[in-house]
């Protein structure tokens, strides 16, 4: 059969076409799916019944700071005529300088931050330290939220966020951990707002040591405004 013949078929006799597949994180499955949705479900219910649900809710994570971190192609983009020609630009990458950083967060701003030092997994061990150092900067920062006990903490499923002994840890302070479903980066405001946010201002510049990553890092930081944390918030509600 030729190949016309082929074509014919499929695309006139059978109306098919040919789709490339498109590539997501992960296939979840069918329990995923229903776990994933009732989570959803229960964070809107409890939003919904706490008017101040938002203002107890406080999120960490971790992410790499580079020492350059090549700008994007639309941050690169230049206003040109119909005439000019197009502008280039060499393909970079990021460079061997990079630190680690963990951030905690609410709608109010940044509630603890720390750089990881160089060659430190974050192990459960390591994370313990980080939540000890976490409460204390709640109870010198937001001391009605440390003496009820009424604040919520929200973070990923990383093997450290998720061992027996920092839940057991989490469990005899009475702290309620909000459960995060696989895969939802919609719900993580650290992926979405807050390291896009500070990454954006340290694209395209180069740090030659660590020392002055955490520097800049430090002042990115300091420059989100409390008004962009209280209107991610809104968003995570929405």
């Amino acid at each position: 059969m030729s190949w016309s013949s082929c074509q014919q078929i499929l695309t006139v006799d059978l109306n098919t076409r040919c789709v490339a597949a498109k590539f997501v994180p992960c296939l979840l499955t069918q329990d995923q799916k229903n776990t994933c949705l009732t989570l959803r479900q229960e964070l809107k219910n409890q939003s919904e019944s706490d008017p101040n649900f938002l203002s107890k809710v406080i999120m960490g994570d971790e992410s790499w700071c580079y020492g350059y971190d090549p700008e994007t192609k639309h941050a690169s983009s230049q206003w040109k005529t119909p005439t000019s020609p197009r502008p280039k630009k060499a393909r970079q990458v990021r460079s061997n300088v990079k630190m680690m950083l963990i951030v905690f967060f609410d709608v109010r701003g940044i509630v603890h931050w720390e750089s990881i030092p160089p060659g430190q997994t974050v192990n459960q061990e390591f994370y313990l330290e980080v939540l000890r150092r976490l409460r204390e900067n709640v109870r010198r920062k937001h001391p009605e939220l440390w003496k009820s006990s009424e604040w919520f903490l929200h973070q990923d499923n990383a093997p450290a966020h998720t061992a027996l002994s920092v839940t057991r840890y989490l469990a005899s302070l009475g702290l309620t951990v909000i459960p995060h479903p696989l895969y939802s980066l919609d719900l993580a405001l650290s992926d979405f707002f807050l390291f896009l946010t500070m990454k954006k201002t340290l694209k395209g510049k180069r740090f030659a040591t660590v020392e002055e990553v955490k520097t800049a890092t430090q002042e990115a930081l300091n420059n989100i405004k409390l008004q962009q944390f209280q209107i991610c918030f809104t968003q995570w509600e929405k």
